[in-house]
């Protein structure tokens, strides 16, 4: 861990340098380097007051209903991941599969923005599809999503065998 905390750290510095840095050729300042943010790593932080508190259930399909318990602007798919929901998202929420397909149920299928063109072309994929058909990867968390509840399919269209549980990279 401190090798990667050294890294990010000496990374800044250089890019620092960089930034004041001109191309003699181009006169232009070089491009500024940023550390990396890895996928679903906000969905892994805690609430940091109750306000941003948004509680989901989940039922999966076996019948279980499993209570999580989400911020404001986490992403569907990958809290799904932090409470080990077999939600498999092969596509890394970057809308190329269909494989984070759930059912949102109730009124708050209505607080959810629409989906995109892009995300209803995938859906037509989808196994299953219902009126109440979202990709999870594109549910990200309002507090007007306080109390939502969302039913997984009984299978989706999967890149991996079956039984394979997702895990957070």
């Amino acid at each position: 861990m401190a090798s990667t905390i050294s890294f990010f750290t000496d990374l800044s510095k250089i890019s620092k340098i960089l930034s004041r840095m001109t191309c003699p050729i181009m006169k232009s300042r070089f491009v500024h380097i940023s550390p990396v943010s890895y996928h679903g790593e906000y969905e892994w932080q805690d609430p940091k007051s109750k306000e941003e508190i948004v509680s989901v259930t989940v039922i999966n399909k076996d019948g279980e209903r499993i209570s999580l318990t989400g911020k404001v602007g986490d992403n569907l798919l990958y809290l799904a991941h932090r409470y080990q929901i077999p939600m498999e998202g092969a596509c890394e929420a970057s809308l190329a599969c269909t494989t984070c397909h759930v059912y949102v149920n109730g009124k708050h299928l209505d607080a959810l923005p629409e989906a995109t063109e892009t995300e209803e072309d995938l859906l037509d994929m989808a196994p299953f599809l219902k009126e109440n058909s979202r990709l999870g990867c594109q549910i990200k968390l309002t507090k007007d999503l306080e109390g939502m509840e969302i039913q997984l399919p009984k299978a989706t269209r999967n890149f991996y065998v079956d039984g394979h549980t997702p895990k957070p990279h």
